[in-house]
């Protein structure tokens, strides 16, 4: 599902983002997966999340294969979490995390960048606190995710030029043109075919690449 980056309700943030009352009615849409004990501080984390309205699912002991609807994990960072590998982690488009840890120390850190956490929660659990740390956390997810298809899709623009460039060098030394008749070659037949320019430059690569091949 898609969610929402936020900011204070005052404020837009730069991404003109606010925390919305819609904001909040899709907290409650949330599917959680809770790993922890089934202990008092367990107990009180998935009460709190029940009252604020998210779907609530809990695990224990630690799974390594999660529902795949799962949009946020709440993980317990203990010696049975740490020594456990976790499938989820490595999805295409993991699950947000928030880590619930009771002491700090580098090994606890390490474990934390592992499964790629973006909030962490302090044990004894409180209930205040619980909806900051989730709504923080939902937003720099959401806000990694849009700048991680920001990134893919100038490295495909990029890619794209450089094939259309390459295409272009193709015809100018195949066909004696010049850099602005390759290019007008190219857009022409994109345009006859009804396709991007990019394809016609691949399959102009494409068959160079045929045509220049060994022969013996």
């Amino acid at each position: 599902m898609s969610r929402p980056a936020v900011s204070s309700p005052a404020r837009p943030t730069s991404r003109g983002a606010r925390l919305t009352p819609e904001f909040l009615r899709q907290l409650r849409s949330l599917r959680v997966a809770v790993l922890h004990p089934k202990d008092e501080d367990g107990e009180t984390l998935t009460q709190q999340l029940q009252r604020i309205g998210c779907q609530v699912q809990t695990f224990w002991p630690p799974v390594p294969d999660l529902p795949d609807n799962v949009d946020l994990v709440f993980c317990a960072v203990d010696q049975d979490a740490m020594g456990m590998s976790f499938n989820w982690v490595r999805q295409e488009q993991p699950p947000a995390v928030i880590a619930i840890i009771s002491y700090e120390n580098p090994t606890i850190f390490d474990a934390m960048i592992k499964l790629g956490a973006t909030g962490v929660l302090t044990a004894p659990i409180r209930s205040t606190g619980i909806l900051s740390t989730l709504v923080l956390t939902v937003g720099l997810n959401e806000a990694m995710r849009k700048a991680e298809k920001r990134v893919l899709r100038l490295e495909q623009k990029l890619l794209g030029i450089n094939q259309i460039n390459e295409a272009k060098s193709i015809l100018m030394r195949t066909r004696n043109v010049g850099d602005s008749e390759a290019y007008r070659i190219i857009r022409e037949q994109a345009m006859s075919r009804r396709v991007p320019t990019e394809e016609i430059a691949r399959a102009i690569i494409h068959a160079n690449s045929i045509l220049s091949g060994p022969t013996g």
